[in-house]
C-alpha cells in the first residue's frame, strides 16, 4: 500500500512509502526530477521484501520550510542531513541509500557522515562530495560545455528563466543529459508537477551557486560543511554505477574514485543509459540493491 509519510524534521519532506517487510531503502531523486522517477524501481524492491521510502528533495513536491526566514539552501550538507532527519522522523534506524544526480550528493553525504545509519549505498557517478577549495579547478572546454547550466544558474537570467518556464527547463535538461532516452510527455508532466513548489527555483539555483561558491552556506550546517570539505570516505558496502551515455559525468572504470571507498565496493558501467537511471534502467537499480545486500554478508 502506498501512503504519505510525515517526518518530524525541521524541514518536512514529502515522501511515498511502500511497506512490506524489512530492511529499509531510501531512494533519493535528482534534478529536475521527482519521486516518481522511482515508480518502476519500487515494485521490484517491494517484491524482494524491502520497505521503501522515496522522499522529495527540499524545494520539490509538497516540501515546505517551517519558517519564511530559513535560508533556502541546497548545499550538500543540507541534502544529506535531510535524509537523516527523515529517518529520525520515521523512526528508521538504518537504511540502504540509493541516489542519482543530486541524489548521489545526498546519499554520499549521509553515508560518509552517518555510516551508523547506512547499511549500504547505491550511487550513480560514485562519489560527488565536493571540497569547496576545488570549486573553480581548471577543467576542459568540453567538460564546461556539458555543464553549461551550472553557470547559467549563477546569473539573474538563470533564476528568471526557469521560474518562467519550469517544464521547458526540465525538457531541455532531460533531453541533453539522457540523449538516447525517449521519455514520454506524461512522464515529463508528472515530474513538472513536483517542480511547482514555491521554493523550487531558489533551491535549484542555490545548489549550483553553493557548489561554485556564489552563495554562502547556512551557518546551521557549517560544521558538516567543513567535514565534507575533507571528502570523507564511504565505509559502508557500496555499488556504484556509471551510465555510459552520461553527459555531465562521463562513465569511468571507477578507479579514480576508488580512494573514496574504504569499505567493500563494486563498480559497474550501465550500457545504453543516460543520467536518469531509475527511469531508463530501473532493473539495474533493483539488482544493485540486491548486490549491496550480498556485500553485507
Amino acid at each position: 500500500m502506498m501512503a504519505n509519510c510525515l517526518p518530524k524534521s525541521c524541514l518536512p519532506i514529502s515522501s511515498k512509502c511502500r511497506e512490506r517487510g524489512d530492511p529499509f531503502e531510501s531512494l533519493i531523486h535528482g534534478f529536475p526530477y521527482s519521486i516518481d522517477s522511482y515508480v518502476k524501481v519500487v515494485p521490484g524492491l517491494v517484491e524482494e521484501g524491502y520497505r521503501v521510502v522515496v522522499p522529495s528533495l527540499r524545494g520539490f513536491g509538497t516540501t515546505t520550510f517551517l519558517s519564511p526566514t530559513t535560508l533556502r539552501s541546497a548545499e550538500q550538507a543540507a541534502l544529506g542531513k535531510d535524509i537523516i532527519d527523515l529517518m529520525d522522523g520515521l523512526d528508521i534506524d538504518k537504511a540502504t541509500f540509493v541516489g542519482y544526480d543530486w541524489g548521489t550528493v545526498a546519499v554520499n553525504t549521509a553515508a560518509a557522515l552517518w555510516p551508523d545509519r547506512c547499511s549500504g549505498m547505491v550511487a550513480a557517478n560514485s562519489y560527488l562530495i565536493q571540497n569547496r577549495q576545488n570549486a573553480w579547478a581548471v577543467t576542459s572546454p568540453d567538460s564546461l560545455a556539458t555543464r553549461w547550466y551550472f553557470y547559467v544558474f549563477l546569473t539573474p537570467q538563470g533564476y528568471s528563466s526557469p521560474a518562467s518556464d519550469v517544464k521547458g527547463w526540465a525538457r531541455a535538461l532531460w533531453s541533453k543529459n539522457s540523449q538516447q532516452w525517449n521519455f514520454t510527455e506524461p512522464e515529463l508532466d508528472v515530474a513538472t508537477l513536483a517542480l511547482q513548489n514555491a521554493d523550487y527555483v531558489d533551491i535549484a539555483t542555490n545548489f549550483y551557486r553553493s557548489r561554485l561558491l556564489y552563495a554562502p552556506g547556512n551557518p546551521q550546517y557549517s560544521d558538516l560543511a567543513y567535514s565534507l570539505d575533507q571528502q570523507p570516505p564511504i565505509t559502508v558496502p557500496s555499488v556504484t554505477l556509471d551510465p555510459d551515455q552520461a553527459v555531465v559525468f562521463s562513465a569511468t572504470n571507477g578507479s579514480f574514485t576508488a580512494k573514496f571507498f574504504t569499505g567493500l565496493r563494486v563498480h559497474h558501467v550501465v550500457p545504453g543509459c543516460g543520467e536518469a537511471i531509475p527511469l531508463e534502467k530501473p532493473q539495474v537499480l533493483v539488482d544493485a540493491v540486491l548486490e549491496v545486500q550480498k556485500l553485507r554478508r
